[in-house]
């Protein structure tokens, strides 16, 4: 059956298509026949209480440099749409939760993928920490004199912004390190938030896997190995991929955490595992799954799909207020067949007819 699925990212022309999960999304539901639009969030309104995007029909193509062809942008209002894909990346600042705030009022026939509400409450930095038996050593905060003490119980450690993305600001710290407080300095008047402290992993020299979790279940990884003087296996900081297997203790992990992802609608989820140890949970618009598909592994653009459209056919079998108007015109045209109408839009006029 095809779907009508709104994708709400970053500037599409911006992308790099080799290694964007978002694009190897869009290209799957195109193969599968679901009609794509695309809008940038600030493109969103709210309205009546109705959730407003400026989107514009989009065709994708895996071709570098001539990777889509856009539409003419109308206002598209998303309780019509079956799926929304909340792919943006961050910063994950009011800006992004403002985003999850409107997109939670779209009526429950209308999947958000990942769900908004569980994106905003699982700030990837915050949420880990939640299963800290998985983790190393971590202390969340912006104290000084907490730092140091924690520095002098751990020896190494690692400290970077609670919100930041993308391997910014990271930094390695000695336990008798001069440029600390420098650091803490630049820290304090920089952000914020508390900061995150965290036990230095030498094992991150072979590599920061990440895995990628479908519906709680780990399907597939790739092993980011970092560039030489470089802590950070980011690939946009230079980090390597390179084809890698589960391991008995990044399955126990796995295991552990996915039922929790689950039951909060976070469909499509990667985690970073160091040495056995988890240092993140990714929620926002988690990538890694065309670096997968290229060293060998799984397509799990198809493997996501098959989630998202099970998980919208449950969605509308459980829907708990659902009005059907067999015989309702538009332009004086008895319609072609049943309209579904929101539980909002059952109580109130209807304002498109």
């Amino acid at each position: 059956m095809s779907l009508n699925v709104a994708v709400q990212m970053d500037p599409v022309e911006k992308i790099a298509i080799a290694g964007d999960t978002t694009f190897a999304l869009m290209l799957e539901a195109q193969a599968r026949g679901h009609k794509l639009s695309y809008y940038t969030p600030d493109k969103l309104s709210l309205s009546d209480g109705r959730v407003i995007a400026e989107a514009a029909p989009i065709a994708v193509r895996d071709v570098a440099g001539d990777h889509f062809t856009l539409g003419e942008a109308k206002p598209v209002d998303l309780a019509e749409v079956d799926v929304v894909l909340l792919r943006q990346d961050p910063p994950f600042d009011l800006a992004y939760i403002t985003s999850t705030h409107l997109l939670e009022l779209l009526p429950p026939e209308t999947l958000v993928v990942n769900d908004p509400a569980s994106v905003r409450n699982a700030p990837e930095k915050l949420f880990v920490m939640q299963f800290p038996q998985l983790m190393p050593p971590t202390l969340i905060t912006r104290d000084k004199k907490a730092i140091e003490a924690f520095r002098e119980a751990q020896g190494e450690v690692v400290m970077k912004p609670l919100y930041g993305h993308g391997g910014a600001a990271v930094f390695k710290i000695a336990r008798k390190d001069p440029n600390f407080g420098s650091l803490y300095d630049m820290f304090a008047a920089t952000f914020r938030e508390p900061f995150v402290v965290q036990r230095f992993l030498p094992a991150v020299s072979l590599g920061d896997k990440r895995i990628i979790l479908i519906d709680g279940v780990a399907l597939g990884a790739v092993n980011r190995v970092p560039a030489e003087n470089d802590i950070r296996s980011n690939m946009v900081r230079g980090g390597a991929a390179a084809a890698t297997e589960f391991t008995p203790r990044e399955k126990e992990i796995c295991e552990t955490i996915g039922p929790e992802l689950k039951r909060r609608g976070l469909v499509l989820v990667g985690i970073d595992v160091i040495d056995g140890n988890l240092t993140e949970i990714n929620v926002t618009s988690p990538t890694g799954i065309r670096a997968i598909k290229r060293l060998g592994g799984p397509d799990l653009a198809v493997a996501a799909w098959d989630a998202i459209e099970a998980a919208r056919s449950a969605r509308l079998s459980r829907a708990p207020t659902r009005a059907f108007d067999e015989k309702r015109t538009h332009d004086g045209k008895e319609a072609d067949s049943p309209r579904i109408l929101s539980p909002r839009s059952a109580l109130e006029p209807d304002r498109n007819v």
